[in-house]
């Protein structure tokens, strides 16, 4: 988990979730991508995303502050994140 919380935007709880999820180093989030760790925090945390964590973890991905993030890949994220709080009939 400490290796976790060295990357941008990753705090103690965030990495706490992470590792939950099977994801312990850099290497392994970046292979499993944003979409897919939001999914699978989606699926143990109940109501426990948010569009600025799924923000969060690609700006880890990229190495740079999620406020950083290029503007298309925000939309890119906020519309996947829409369709999954919709396919899960969670308000946000």
């Amino acid at each position: 988990m400490k290796e976790l919380t060295t990357l941008p935007n990753i705090g103690k709880t965030l990495a706490e979730k992470l590792v939950m999820i099977g994801v312990t180093n850099e290497m392994q989030l970046k292979e499993m991508g944003s979409e897919n760790a939001i999914i699978k925090i989606s699926t143990i945390e109940n109501n426990g995303i948010c569009i600025n964590m799924l923000y969060a973890l690609e700006g880890a991905i990229q190495g740079i502050r999620w406020h950083n993030l290029d503007k298309s890949r925000k939309q890119e994220l906020l519309e996947f994140f829409h369709q999954l709080a919709n396919t899960k009939n969670k308000k946000c």
